[in-house]
């Protein structure tokens, strides 16, 4: 038996074909692995909004989608790649994905993001993204997977399940919907609002280090519990 210690009160035990990964989110979790000397799995990490748009704001903190979406996305890459899976990120800073000369920049914007998954050649799509709603009280974690792409419910019940377990107010289903990245995509794909930033608790959440660490584990068991069942 092999110990590595991978964060503060983060470790992961390898046994004879199981991953046991004990997050800072207190449970520790058993899943299948690989003896290949290659990548796990390739997967893109899609941070929305970026450049001119900052999509949802901080009711409280007045911190944009845009830069939350990256530092959650940045977290999950460093888990991932940790753990030996490649990673491909449609957005690596601030700055927007369309072109300077397009007259459409959310539709050049759009194009570039299934640019780069195609050229990836991932197994799995994760998008990222932050909630908000006029009811203040409105909060929880929920994942969306594509109405045109029902067989890939299971992957985004499997980060669900992950979520309601371990988060605090996430939703107990995923729910189908029509976002361009995950519809057309004809990969497993999932999109994830990670929570509310119009509730003031949950954007206090959002906000803190800890706490977008610890739900980067829980999201990246969620992936493994996937690829585990395959």
């Amino acid at each position: 038996m092999k110990i590595f210690t991978i964060k503060k009160h983060t470790m992961c035990v390898l046994l004879v074909g199981v991953i046991l990964i004990c997050s800072i989110v207190g449970v520790c979790y058993a899943v299948k692995a690989t003896t290949s000397p290659k990548a796990l799995y390739t997967i893109v990490i899609d941070a929305g909004h970026g450049g001119h748009d900052g999509g949802a704001v901080g009711r409280t903190t007045e911190v944009t989608e845009s830069y939350l979406n990256l530092q959650f996305a940045l977290k999950l890459k460093s888990i991932c790649e940790e753990y030996g899976f490649n990673v491909v990120l449609t957005r690596k800073d601030m700055n927007g994905l369309y072109s300077a000369f397009a007259t459409n920049k959310k539709r050049s914007e759009m194009e570039k993001r299934m640019e780069i998954i195609e050229d990836a050649n991932p197994d799995l799509v994760v998008s990222i993204h932050m909630n908000s709603f006029s009811n203040t009280s409105a909060r929880g974690a929920q994942v969306f997977y594509a109405e045109t792409h029902p067989e890939y419910e299971e992957f985004a019940q499997k980060v669900q399940d992950a979520l309601n377990a371990k988060i605090d107010n996430a939703k107990k289903t995923a729910k189908s919907s029509d976002f361009y990245v995950i519809n057309t995509t004809p990969i497993p794909s999932i999109l994830v609002e990670c929570g509310f930033l119009s509730n003031p608790e949950e954007e206090a959440l959002l906000v803190s280090e800890e706490y977008q660490k610890d739900f980067c584990y829980v999201l990246f068991y969620g992936i493994l519990s996937y690829f585990s069942a395959r």
